[in-house]
């Protein structure tokens, strides 16, 4: 059975460089994967290369749970896509598209069959949120 692709994304006012930057470099990963104010990334690695693994640490910050997100990377075009295999063999894509004031960042991801489409869609859209601001703050 094929997986069901959901979709996200979010206009960032910021240059495109700076997005890239701060989304796939680690020192700027752990200030913003979250997607509530309850949960923190206090680590990620990433090799940003065909074949490179990236990894981020999410926990809830009272440490009741944790998990490794983990992917390998199948494709990168510096700053225009990412895309990326999961550890259970979902597939997302990320592509970066420049506007004239804005970048358009849309994430495509595979869904897994343990939540609903719903909440998997709320849940990747608050981490993206979460991006939004930082960069846009900082």
């Amino acid at each position: 059975m094929e997986a069901t692709k959901v979709n996200i994304e979010t206009k960032i006012s910021a240059d495109l460089k700076k997005v890239w930057d701060y989304y796939t470099q680690p020192k700027h990963i752990t200030n913003w994967n979250a997607a509530s104010d309850d949960w923190c990334c206090p680590k990620a690695e990433n090799n940003l290369r065909e074949g490179g693994k990236y990894m981020a640490r999410m926990e809830a910050k009272d440490g009741s749970m944790g998990f490794d997100f983990e992917a390998v990377y199948d494709k990168v075009d510096e700053l225009k896509h990412i895309s990326y295999t999961l550890a259970d063999g979902r597939q997302v894509t990320i592509d970066f598209e420049e506007a004239s004031d804005v970048v358009n960042v849309v994430i495509a991801f595979d869904a897994e069959s343990q939540n609903s489409i719903e909440i998997q869609r709320k849940g990747w859209q608050a981490i993206l949120n979460n991006f939004k601001k930082y960069t846009e703050e900082n």
